[in-house]
């Protein structure tokens, strides 16, 4: 088990967890020799922070990806987070199953010890976690897959036999819920979106040094791809139905089915 570090002093509450977190200020000095994107004790003790001072719409984004796993549950089925962090998604599905009355068991999948730590203490036993590489994690009888800004950290070769492996894994009817950064084809459309994200961070309180320190450290780890990519790969991964349920400036969820 990785060690819990000591209460930060700007230790808060971050929303919709309960976790203890502290303001992100990983890339906050400079650094000589930057590294490549590691989800860290660092990052995890700052990742709340960190991924809504970063990702806009995702205090939105959560809960209704929680209600849409809960709404495509079925009863003695399995619900799989795969690349779950601290737990944030399995944590939203948990308090909508309430409402549909649904009885399911959550497993949540990351390779990063740190991230499993901050999910257990978020969960406690109510999700079955696992500490291991999604490409290789067995899966069976899912009616939902969560993938929350995870693919985008899956090596390009190895997306389209994960998603033919969770394909396989879905009951008839299932469906996966995934949400990436989004590249886009045209370059004006690229650049205006881009910089008004680098807006909205700025807006968030990074600095420059921050954003061009960050984005260095990601440049080699997160690749994302555009719209249409990911909509072909899920037909060629099984998936019938693709849909754009949620997005904002390049942040996009899709959800698509597996045939009933």
């Amino acid at each position: 088990m990785v060690p819990v570090p000591p209460k930060h002093p700007k230790a808060k509450l971050a929303k919709n967890t309960g976790q203890e977190t502290i303001r992100d200020q990983v890339f906050a000095d400079p650094v000589h020799d930057l590294v490549d994107f590691a989800f860290d004790q660092r990052v995890a003790s700052a990742f709340p922070d960190m991924i809504r001072r970063s990702v806009p719409g995702y205090d939105s984004l959560i809960p209704l990806l929680g209600l849409l796993a809960a709404r495509h549950a079925k009863n003695g089925s399995v619900i799989y987070d795969l690349g779950c962090s601290l737990g944030a998604g399995l944590l939203a599905t948990q308090h909508a199953l309430r409402t549909f009355h649904r009885e399911v068991t959550l497993i949540g999948v990351d390779n990063a010890p740190a991230m499993l730590e901050g999910a257990q203490e978020t969960l406690g036993d109510s999700a079955t976690l696992r500490c291991e590489d999604i490409r290789h994690s067995d899966l069976s009888n899912a009616s939902v897959v969560l993938l929350n800004f995870t693919l985008q950290f899956v090596p390009v070769a190895d997306r389209l036999p994960l998603l033919k492996r969770i394909h396989d894994a879905l009951r008839p009817g299932g469906v996966v819920l995934l949400s990436e950064k989004l590249a886009f084809e045209q370059a004006e459309q690229e650049d205006w979106i881009t910089s008004t994200h680098l807006d909205f961070k700025r807006a968030n309180g990074y600095s420059e040094l921050e954003i061009a320190q960050k984005r260095s450290a990601l440049e080699n780890v997160l690749i994302p791809e555009t719209e249409n990519t990911h909509l072909e790969r899920l037909r060629c991964a099984g998936f019938t139905r693709a849909t754009r349920w949620f997005q904002a400036l390049n942040f996009v969820s899709l959800i698509a089915h597996k045939t009933a």
